[in-house]
């Protein structure tokens, strides 16, 4: 019933009819120069808001609204009861707003431990055409609060359920075809399992995006996360593997990844899933521009 609700608010995004909203994200995220008091930037290096689970560079144009829908069905390893995973799905649905161009908010909801999450990012840096400034570098604050009931644990109140990340975004589009992305991750986490566990915590994102058509590109993303942090439990690094398919207004990704959480203080230090054993989510992000901008 679940798999039948997705697919059926997947088919409505994606046929939506021609709204005057319905500009495309090829005009807000396209491959020409930006021209801008004379100096000529770099743009369209990355196609949508994410990699696959971290965030790019990249952000709606002032006045633009994105609409998010991010899926993860459950472990292909769970064997064909479960139908490979395809019984079973994570998601998380977010709203993406432009204020400027430089500068935009997020609100979202998973349902991985019914999480609810928000985020500013401001874009500090911007590549040059002629590489007067070599990248471009964006600053992300990301805060999350789940509220999924635990009769056991009733001392579990907002501010334990609560954690934070900054991320500094750092981009480079080498040519028309291959962009690559480092995110040094920094996050706090009001309560952790034990004493011996971290409160503060660090990672190192790294991903990229490679061209193979017009409208195709292969991307991949791998987030390191220094041992000695999390003790209590055992974790993995993330990676992910992706494919995205740009169609208009829309930028459709098909995902592979041992991550099943969708907000960067879950999926960077509670991975738990190994690729060599088969614990790998099969899902897909889709990104829906709406231009809410009055014509002039």
């Amino acid at each position: 019933m679940l798999i039948r609700r997705i697919v059926i608010i997947v088919l409505s995004f994606i046929f939506a009819g021609r709204l005057s909203a319905q500009d495309s994200l090829l005009n807000m995220l396209n491959d020409s120069m930006s021209v801008h008091h004379g100096k000529s930037y770099v743009t369209g290096t990355f196609k949508a808001g994410n990699i696959i689970n971290t965030q790019t560079i990249e952000s709606p144009a002032k006045g633009n609204l994105n609409f998010v829908i991010q899926h993860r069905f459950g472990q292909l390893n769970s064997g064909s009861y479960n139908f490979f995973g395809l019984d079973n799905a994570t998601l998380r649905l977010g709203l993406d707003y432009g204020i400027t161009d430089d500068l935009d908010a997020g609100i979202g909801r998973s349902s991985y431990l019914k999480t609810f999450d928000g985020y500013v990012k401001y874009k500090l840096l911007k590549q040059t055409e002629n590489a007067s400034m070599p990248i471009s570098a964006s600053i992300l604050g990301t805060i999350t609060n789940y509220t999924q009931d635990m009769p056991d644990k009733p001392y579990l109140n907002a501010k334990y359920r609560t954690a934070y990340a900054a991320q500094l975004l750092l981009a480079r589009k080498f040519t028309r075809s291959l962009s690559l992305q480092l995110t040094p991750t920094y996050l706090h986490y009001n309560l952790v399992p034990t004493s011996e566990d971290k409160s503060d915590m660090f990672a190192l994102g790294m991903g990229g995006r490679m061209k193979i058509t017009k409208r195709m590109s292969v991307n991949a993303e791998y987030d390191y996360v220094p041992s000695g942090q999390v003790v209590s439990t055992t974790i993995h690094n993330s990676f992910s593997l992706g494919w995205d398919i740009e169609t208009g207004g829309h930028v459709f990704q098909l995902v592979f990844s041992n991550s099943q959480s969708l907000v960067p203080t879950q999926y960077l230090t509670q991975t738990r899933g190994t690729w060599g054993k088969g614990d790998i989510y099969f899902g897909f992000n889709i990104s829906r521009n709406f231009n809410l901008k009055k014509k002039k």
